[in-house]
């Protein structure tokens, strides 16, 4: 198979499975904190499996690096927490779909990270998509489930963007299995203080469902 066909068959795969990861934020009665955490925490230790079987490096090349992927981690906890929570309120359409505003906002965003202004043409797209999204919403009221959901996919989607502009301006020297390790590390660390006690409630079905969702859902379609 051609390389050129296997990147988008690879792109596919990992979109198809990202879309069943939101099932979880309905299927396991957890917290989306709780759930965050004990995925990340399966994730780590399969991805770090891996890159020992293969002998990879795991070591980052500079402090500055170790910077980096401590600010990418931070983004990516509270990208997933955002996204989960924002289905866990509302619906999984509303989530996914206010979730997937992160391409507008990454070609609205980028350009300020080169010290330029966005286009106009982007300026339009991102009305276009916030004004679509508006449509979603019944009454724009704090009370109502779906504008909650769709303020909390919108922060998730931010976070979203700036986490792959950051990614892509200052961590692209890394094999994506062992920048992932690193964020997911993070994510970890973070959340362990204020999940850690749902590590004594989970059940039998739910340690399978959330080992799923980390090895599955997580660490194979991030790589």
């Amino acid at each position: 198979m051609h390389a050129t066909h296997k990147g988008l068959l690879a792109v596919h795969l990992a979109v198809f499975i990202f879309g069943l990861t939101a099932l979880f934020s309905k299927l396991i009665a957890l917290t989306a904190l709780e759930i965050t955490l004990l995925r990340s925490l399966f994730a780590v230790l399969a991805l770090w499996a891996v890159m020992r079987w293969d002998n990879e490096p795991l070591g980052l090349h500079s402090r500055r690096d170790y910077i980096v992927v401590l600010l990418l981690g931070v983004l990516l906890a509270g990208h997933w927490v955002t996204y989960f929570h924002a289905m866990q309120v509302s619906s999984i359409a509303v989530g996914v779909i206010a979730l997937y505003t992160f391409p507008v906002m990454t070609v609205f965003l980028e350009p300020l990270f080169h010290g330029e202004r966005p286009h106009l043409i982007d300026i339009i797209s991102a009305l276009a998509v916030l004004f679509g999204i508006y449509l979603l919403v019944p009454e724009f009221s704090l009370d109502d489930t779906t504008t909650q959901g769709v303020l909390w996919g919108i922060l998730s989607a931010l976070l979203f963007a700036l986490r792959n502009i950051i990614q892509g301006r200052h961590f692209t020297t890394y094999p994506a299995k062992q920048a992932l390790l690193y964020q997911i590390l993070i994510t970890s660390v973070i959340l362990l203080p204020f999940g850690a006690t749902a590590i004594t409630q989970v059940n039998t079905f739910q340690w399978g469902q959330l080992l799923l969702l980390g090895v599955i859902f997580t660490a194979l379609p991030h790589t």
